[in-house]
């Protein structure tokens, strides 16, 4: 079954947990390991970091129309920063997997089983 393994931080303590660069280039080696391990497991299903949600942008349709806002959809004390995917046996292994990413430490990592769903007529 694969799962949705989502990482939430705070992109405002971000800045003060990694005041300089070699300790976000720290954090991003255990990223790049972490990240290699779970491809050499064969369980890895997908991945990517996201940008700041300073830049992202809200689409609604109400009445037909489009409607826009700067920013994310709501405003939290973490903020959605990347996810993987992983294709794993049980609840218990995705579990296992969330523990090791590296923002689970200061952050959360929420777990979300992907509803497997087929089209019509295929």
């Amino acid at each position: 079954m694969k799962y949705l393994l989502l990482i939430y931080t705070s992109e405002t303590d971000e800045v003060k947990r990694f005041p300089s660069p070699a300790d976000g280039e720290a954090v991003m080696a255990e990223y790049f390991a972490y990240t290699q391990a779970i491809q050499k497991s064969g369980k890895f299903a997908g991945g990517e970091a996201l940008q700041p949600t300073a830049i992202a942008t809200t689409v609604r349709v109400r009445d037909g129309k489009t409607q826009t806002t700067d920013g994310p959809f709501a405003e939290t004390k973490e903020q959605l920063g990347g996810y993987y995917m992983v294709d794993a046996k049980d609840l218990d292994e995705a579990i296992a997997w969330a523990a090791r990413i590296p923002g689970a430490r200061w952050g959360s990592v929420e777990v979300r089983p992907i509803m497997e769903m087929t089209m019509p007529g295929q």
